[in-house]
């Protein structure tokens, strides 16, 4: 009896929708006030305007956002504020970027994209300066609950000099995806463990 199969893939694919998706729905009004009040007085909120950051929460729909980040690393290599030794910026800002996607793992985050820029704008008017992007990254956020809560972490503060040093400019922002040719992890699970639990079950009952 091959039941136990199918079980297990149930047992596995609920586990999946429990850390996917967003069972708290949209950020109340009174967690506004105070997820906002908390980043004003927090040592990162100055790279951030908080009157955007505000009204990002204040429309939250509950879905899931994807963060758009374009980034220039320094040139050369720059001193590690923790040993003094110079290291490659992009070594430096992995070192916060670690502990982060892990942070945002446990949230049912993930990466989406990362890039690295090898050529020259292309099909490109009416911007009035290069600010030279090197790199382009894509993180996916299952709620805007879940970015805040985040970027309020004490365990990223000390931190987040890595990413000071090492990125000379960036900007984010956030998107709602509309197309992708990718796979989405809300598809390409429950189809995995589909195929994976069908296999299963062909190979019990072929050796059977």
């Amino acid at each position: 009896m091959s039941i136990w199969v199918w079980g297990i893939a149930l047992v596995v694919y609920l586990f999946f929708v429990g850390w996917y998706y967003n069972w708290l729905g949209p950020i109340k009004a009174y967690e506004v006030d105070q997820y906002v009040k908390a980043f004003a007085e927090n040592s990162g909120s100055k790279n951030t305007d908080v009157d955007i950051l505000r009204r990002f929460l204040e429309e939250d729909d509950g879905r899931e956002f994807i963060m758009q980040n374009f980034v220039k690393l320094h040139k050369g290599k720059v001193v590690h504020p923790e040993t003094g030794q110079e290291i490659a910026p992009g070594k430096l800002v992995g070192d916060y970027i670690g502990p982060f996607v892990k942070a945002l793992l446990k949230r049912g985050g993930h990466p989406v994209l990362r890039a690295s820029k090898v050529g020259g704008y292309i099909d490109s008017w009416e911007y009035d300066s290069d600010p030279e992007w090197g790199v382009v990254a894509m993180m996916r956020y299952k709620s805007r609950r879940d970015l805040v809560e985040l970027m309020l972490d004490p365990r990223f503060a000390g931190m987040h000099v890595f990413k000071m040093l090492a990125i000379e400019k960036t900007v984010s922002f956030p998107l709602q995806m509309q197309f992708s040719s990718f796979m989405n992890p809300k598809y390409s699970v429950p189809l995995i463990l589909l195929l994976l639990a069908s296999l299963m079950q062909n190979l019990l009952l072929f050796f059977r």
